[in-house]
């Protein structure tokens, strides 16, 4: 008998049957990934996403995302070569994927800011009908402009316009995606057409910020349309993932924080009169699994200490001073160079930027704890640079953890960054999910065919 009621410390509804869902999230750049390991597969290889993909699908997951950037980041005008600078289209590497694959979602991270309408839904269409509706679209906008410095247009957009523009591109998408139906294409010759002609409409658009016009090119795939994936941690990003998102994902991986965060979402919901089960919130995390809690803490430590190796700290440290710092030794004191005045420019790319204001007022605070506590640059960087959320542990304690946060309803699942290829993915399959699968939150097999069906979606 199914154990539903309302927990009594959060007030979250509580299921005792809740699912967890599952995704692999591989963003492709970035300090959280460790390349440069001597075991470490092959980054940009065809290969290594095949297994990586056929990993996953063994262990039963949702969704693998991949992360996608339209142009490699930068420090001061030169690439970035510290991280990992090779960003293969998202999907095309995914459609590579189409046929190493059966059931697995494949879900593409797509720039709103700067991606031409007509040419990305057209493409994102294309993938979903060739998976027979496994695809999904993470639909991020871009605020910076070197990116937009590889396209035609180029530009740069506040924060809040960008969302405006990205909510007018989903609902041109969603519209694109609606317009014929594979029921409107001829069953056999004896037809008159390929194509009933009643469904050639123009899908258009002519706004300050989305000038788009389009007849549609394929139909609707078995799922109905691409799931629609939004990373709504801000308000603009809260209100276009309460409006139009599928699945939601956030930095609100622990109780009390998810809790609130759920709350908020389904107010938002219910405001654009959606119901909870109509979106999935996924958190992302980094997750370290040992077979014991000492090998796990000693993992995550490992890991934070090569999230910022040398010169990584270096080149944290020259986006704040805005000068060559190399001279200067990691393990020795911060430079006594005076950095350059100007604030960071936040229409250029970023390194991994918390604030761009009052730049001077934070060097000085790091040069006094610095000084305080005895810190090297490394140290310093070590201590105050923006890092992943870990949650460590045993695959047991994890599938406890996680249980909790799902029965109660205040996360669905969660989309999971892979620290190091192949180690970690392989780890989630042998290790996390049978822990999973022992406490009943987690399928034993693919029951669906479609990402929206794995997700336990509402049907289109």
């Amino acid at each position: 008998m199914s154990d539903h009621h309302t927990s009594p410390d959060t007030g979250a509804p509580y299921d005792a049957d809740a699912q967890i869902h599952l995704g692999v999230f591989y963003p492709g750049v970035g300090p959280q990934t460790v390349w440069e390991d001597p075991e470490a597969a092959d980054h940009t290889s065809a290969d290594t996403f095949v297994e990586v993909a056929e990993t996953l699908e063994r262990g039963l997951f949702d969704a693998f995302f991949l992360g996608d950037g339209q142009r490699v980041r930068e420090n001061r005008g030169d690439i970035l070569s510290t991280d990992i600078a090779g960003r293969p289209d998202a999907i095309t590497q995914l459609s590579a994927l189409i046929a190493a694959t059966d059931k697995i979602g494949l879900v593409a991270t797509q720039n709103t800011t700067y991606s031409l309408p007509t040419d990305l839904v057209r493409r994102l269409a294309s993938l979903d009908v060739l998976s027979e509706g496994r695809a999904g679209w993470n639909i991020v906008t871009t605020d910076n402009a070197w990116t937009g410095e590889n396209f035609r247009h180029g530009g740069w957009l506040e924060h809040e316009r960008r969302y405006e523009r990205a909510t007018q591109l989903v609902e041109f998408a969603k519209e694109y995606w609606s317009a014929w139906a594979t029921s409107d294409v001829a069953k056999d010759g004896d037809a008159e057409s390929w194509l009933s002609s009643e469904v050639l409409g123009v899908v258009e658009r002519a706004t300050d910020l989305l000038q788009a016009r389009a007849v549609p090119t394929v139909p609707s795939s078995r799922q109905g349309r691409p799931v629609l994936f939004q990373a709504g941690d801000s308000t603009g990003g809260r209100e276009l993932a309460a409006r139009h998102a599928d699945v939601v994902f956030s930095a609100n991986a622990e109780f009390d924080a998810a809790v609130t965060y759920a709350r908020d979402l389904r107010t938002r919901l219910a405001a654009h009169g959606r119901t909870p089960d109509s979106l999935r919130i996924l958190p992302g995390v980094t997750l370290v699994l040992g077979d014991t809690d000492a090998e796990a803490e000693e993992k995550g430590r490992w890991l934070h200490a090569n999230t910022y190796n040398p010169q990584r700290s270096i080149a944290f440290l020259e986006h704040y001073w805005g000068k060559d710092l190399t001279a200067y030794d990691p393990d020795g004191p911060l430079p006594d160079v005076e950095p350059v005045e100007d604030e960071l420019d936040p229409s250029r790319g970023t390194l991994a930027i918390a604030s761009r204001t009052g730049k001077l007022e934070q060097i000085q605070e790091w040069r006094r704890l610095s000084e305080q506590q005895g810190l090297s640059i490394r140290e310093l960087v070590l201590r105050v640079a923006p890092s992943p959320k870990y949650h460590t542990g045993t695959a047991g304690s994890i599938a406890d953890r996680w249980t909790h946060l799902v029965r109660h309803r205040v996360v669905d699942g969660f989309n999971i960054n892979p620290y190091h290829l192949l180690d970690s993915v392989g780890d989630l399959v042998e290790k996390l999910v049978p822990a999973l699968q022992e406490r009943g939150v987690y399928r034993t097999e693919y029951t669906t065919t479609t990402l929206r069906e794995h997700l336990q979606l509402p049907a289109l």
